[in-house]
């Protein structure tokens, strides 16, 4: 309780060393002027990582309005300067063939690691089994370039470069906040290789258009398709029947219906946890959704009654494919709808229906409305919203111009209500402080330390929005261990000069109450 009380805690004197603001102009009035400013901060802070010295003056001579309708269309601004700090990181722009062939581990090296692990027993400790995966990667290596580590590494400094400096800000904060609402964990077998290309090419082109394409873009992308294994799912009778054999002539792993995507994309991808759906609902979207593959991905044999990681196979990109051959030909009830038994077209029917179905409107613009505004958005906003999303079928961009023009939005009460992610803390931190980022895997490390790895979230809920997940003592702890090293210029990669007034300014307001709200 003493932690919420102190994070209430707000002084105008911690905002002009945060932001270090330059004096109110002659001859105009200071109350006045101390709101315009704090309307900025307000904009800047939600619609964005934060203010760097100058962007309130910058705000100010464009206009409040002006710059939000800006970062409404992001296509119109240059963020060159950005793209080639990102650029300069090796694995993040490479499509995923190039990824597999240079930076996964050998399947024979694979190979060897089970069989050296099924050697050494259940008795062996966690570092044993560590240090065998590293003699055997490095017996194996041939010509990689790199390790996995080094592609989630990267992913991560990526995501915090963009955060800290590109000048589409909104466009930063959708981006994540479509990543974070379609989940996918990287962690998990081979998606760590998957995960770069779902960001680049499914969710920021889809970003800013309408729902249903989003939806159905990241229903075929590879990654998800792995991560919640609709890959795997197939009609059993079609997948195990009579004949059906291996290589060698053994008989094949049994595969059957799987209806972990079904049960995610209506509960937290459109409907909502109380969107009115069924467990026979569950089956019967996972039946449509039978035959939804991924080309280049093969099932890996079972293991010690378990599951393995799953390896690829192929030189090719992996990519959507739709089997037909396992797709579950029958007839299908929705949500009280008939689907007639057929193809790859059911599910893009099924998709079609969640996505402009009216608890998808109400439950996607809530969400939205709880990023922008306040953790329990107002009730009447959230009606609007939705009754964009209806209007426009789903337009994400006029969803988005609805919340973020409102008057709630602008309202007092909702400025400084909202906590700041670790991510978020991180960026404004190093946004407010005007320090240069030239490797940004400290950082990274740091957001871990407070609770969010990046791109490691294992349930496909994603981070939650709300206060109570970053409120704890050790949270808070670690958020202020990075102020307190960012301004004493003890940040590995994080350069600035330790004796500029700005930055000593900066450094006692980042770790004060004020700032871990947005």
């Amino acid at each position: 309780m003493m932690m919420r009380s102190a994070l209430r805690v707000s002084t105008a004197a911690t905002l002009s060393l945060a932001l270090s603001l330059p004096a109110i102009g002659a001859g105009r009035p200071a109350e006045s002027r101390a709101g315009e400013t704090a309307r900025i901060v307000h904009v800047l802070n939600r619609l964005g990582y934060g203010p760097r010295p100058g962007d309130v003056e910058a705000v100010r001579a464009m206009g409040t309005e002006a710059w939000i309708q800006r970062q409404l269309h992001p296509e119109r601004i240059d963020d060159s300067a950005a793209a080639a700090r990102v650029a300069a990181l090796a694995t993040v722009s490479l499509p995923t063939a190039e990824l597999r062939a240079g930076y996964e581990v050998p399947r024979e090296a694979r190979r060897a690691i089970q069989k050296k692990r099924a050697e050494m027993g259940d008795d062996a400790s966690e570092a044993d089994r560590r240090r065998a995966r590293r003699e055997m990667v490095r017996e194996y290596a041939g010509d990689m370039k790199g390790t996995p580590r080094q592609v989630v590494d990267e992913l991560q400094q990526a995501k915090v470069v963009r955060a800290v400096y590109s000048e589409r800000q909104l466009d930063e904060v959708l981006v994540d906040f479509w990543m974070n609402h379609f989940n996918v964990y990287a962690n998990k077998g081979p998606a760590k290789f998957l995960v770069g290309a779902y960001e680049r090419d499914v969710i920021r082109p889809n970003a800013w258009g309408r729902f249903e394409d989003l939806l159905a873009a990241t229903a075929k992308s590879p990654a998800m398709l792995f991560y919640l294994d609709n890959w795997l799912s197939a009609d059993p009778k079609a997948a195990s029947g009579p004949g059906r054999r291996g290589a060698g002539g053994t008989p094949r792993r049994a595969r059957g219906l799987n209806e972990n995507y079904a049960r995610e994309v209506m509960e937290l991808h459109t409907l909502g946890v109380d969107g009115g759906y069924t467990q026979k609902d569950v089956t019967e979207v996972a039946r449509a959704l039978t035959g939804w593959s991924i080309a280049g991905l093969r099932p890996g044999p079972p293991m010690a009654g378990r599951e393995p990681d799953l390896p690829m196979a192929g030189a090719g990109d992996s990519r959507f494919v739709f089997n037909a051959r396992v797709h579950d030909r029958g007839d299908k009830v929705v949500l009280g709808r008939a689907i007639k038994g057929g193809g790859m077209e059911e599910g893009e029917r099924v998709l079609h229906m969640l996505a402009t179905h009216p608890r998808t409107a109400r439950f996607i613009s809530e969400k939205l409305a709880r990023r922008f505004v306040a953790d329990e958005p107002p009730a009447a906003l959230v009606e609007r919203a939705a009754a964009t999303f209806e209007r426009t079928g789903g337009d994400i961009r006029a969803v988005v111009t609805t919340i973020v023009t409102s008057p709630e939005f602008f309202a007092p009460e909702a400025r400084e209500a909202k906590i700041k992610t670790p991510l978020e803390f991180v960026a404004s931190a190093v946004r407010a402080s005007g320090a240069t980022v030239k490797s940004a895997r400290e950082l990274a490390r740091r957001i871990a330390l407070m609770g969010m790895p990046l791109y490691q979230q294992q349930p496909p809920t994603g981070y939650k929005d709300t206060a109570e997940a970053w409120v704890s003592t050790g949270g808070l702890l670690a958020r202020m261990n990075l102020a307190s090293d960012l301004a004493a210029g003890k940040v590995a990669g994080v350069s600035a000069d330790a004796r500029s007034p700005l930055l000593a300014d900066a450094g006692r307001a980042l770790g004060a109450p004020a700032f871990q709200r947005r």
